[in-house]
């Protein structure tokens, strides 16, 4: 299990992605970038991380699922995943 500080840090920068992203876009048009620099670090698109939703693990991610590797392997076998089985050959 990640930090919590970790995983809410992490929400902290989705806000701020989604509430600078469309003035970030309008000055990338308009090739300003010193007005860019006034932006928060944390309002960039760049600074996001995929985190898992259980465990907010960054590694080992599968986004289609949104979960890490570990949960996607016990959802799987115990049929929580809908179309999702283990290999066999």
């Amino acid at each position: 299990m990640a930090k919590k500080a970790l995983i809410e840090r992490q929400k902290k920068r989705l806000i701020l992605v989604r509430k600078f992203s469309f003035q970030r876009y309008q000055l990338k048009q308009q090739k300003k970038i010193f007005k860019l620099q006034q932006f928060p670090r944390d309002s960039s698109y760049v600074r996001l991380h995929n985190r898992c939703l259980l465990s907010g693990r960054p590694k080992g991610f599968f986004r289609d699922f949104k979960l890490s590797r570990h949960f996607l392997r016990e959802m799987a076998l115990s049929g929580l995943l809908p179309g999702v089985k283990k290999a066999s050959w």
